[in-house]
């Protein structure tokens, strides 16, 4: 179809949709009913890329509602009908999507220009190690790698395309909205906050996060100061280098806005961080992000969304809506 391209999401356990269900962990909801879902989502390594923020074409059933840029773009036209890749996976860093984007389907010459989503959200300074500030990408590395990833795709994708960078998470959200709350497992009894599961993951020497789930603020504050590093290593290269087959551009992490948002719907800001985990953003999270995202690019660079199909009433007419997504 005229001016349609797919999109692509190249990223981490967020962009993937990282959730492990509550009523699994909150003994008054607990049933065989809710291990239901079990099997699959153990063996999707608990992501549901389905509901998710940028290639979400499903109804959720994990709660909130399923808003996504691929939807958004198939509502724009018609065309960008099943044109979707969630290149994503838990853990994803820059270093390790070096290796993961080489899974791109994408024909340079037969196929549509793709809109690329490169979010590694948090992995890049996220490690459980001992000395994590040690382990944290550099911002040197950061820009090998994401140079390294650009030239990649220069040699897959069609001309037109679009590459979009996003930035890094400021994580102190997380400790500051829920280090006093109850997890699920503490609900019943009052017994257990999420101060003290990170303290256990940590203990365990698994935690997603250590430079965030911790009490420590200066290790929190450091955390984010390498986050905003690696961020400013991603707007640079969007500002500064070029590539022959697509444009590049850079857009904060949309959590503030994300949360003024959610604010002004009546939510509170815990209500955008995964309950069991504490550390991924939830479906309300997800789909509010897309909203905002889309609203920025619309305002900022409109060419990357393609124009509107007048043709898709028409269209829709024609080829019904095949099953949804």
């Amino acid at each position: 179809g005229a001016g349609s391209q797919g999109v692509v999401l190249l990223g981490d356990s967020a962009g993937a949709h990282f959730h492990i269900p509550p009523e699994w962990m909150t003994v008054t909801q607990m049933s065989t009913k809710s291990f239901a879902n079990l099997p699959m989502a153990f063996t999707d390594e608990f992501d549901w890329p389905q509901f998710s923020e940028i290639t979400g074409f499903l109804n959720s059933t994990i709660g909130g509602w399923t808003d996504s840029l691929y939807l958004r773009l198939r509502r724009r036209n018609r065309c960008n009908h099943r044109d979707l890749q969630n290149i994503s996976q838990n853990g994803g860093s820059s270093g390790s999507l070096l290796y993961l984007i080489k899974s791109l389907a994408r024909n340079q010459l037969l196929d549509n220009p793709a809109i690329v989503i490169y979010a590694t959200i948090g992995n890049d300074v996220c490690n459980g190690n001992r000395d994590t500030l040690a382990h944290m990408t550099t911002p040197k590395e950061m820009f090998s790698n994401v140079v390294q990833a650009l030239h990649y795709l220069d040699s897959r994708l069609p001309n037109g395309s679009h590459v979009i960078l996003t930035g890094l998470v400021d994580g102190r959200f997380l400790w500051d909205n829920l280090h006093d709350r109850y997890h699920p497992l503490g609900q019943l009894n009052r017994d257990v906050t999420y101060s003290q599961v990170y303290s256990f993951l940590d203990c365990l020497q698994v935690s997603p996060c250590r430079g965030w789930l911790t009490p420590n603020e200066t290790l929190r504050n450091l955390t984010s100061e390498r986050a905003l590093q690696l961020s400013n290593v991603l707007q640079e290269i969007a500002r500064s280098e070029k590539f022959t087959n697509f444009d590049i551009f850079y857009m904060d992490f949309p959590l503030r806005q994300t949360a003024e948002e959610w604010h002004k719907m009546g939510g509170e800001p815990w209500q955008l961080i995964e309950p069991v985990d504490g550390f991924h953003p939830s479906q309300i999270a997800a789909a509010l992000g897309t909203g905002v995202t889309w609203q920025n690019a619309l305002r900022e660079w409109p060419q990357v969304l393609g124009k509107e199909n007048p043709f898709n009433d028409q269209i829709e007419a024609i080829f019904k809506d095949q099953g949804g997504h």
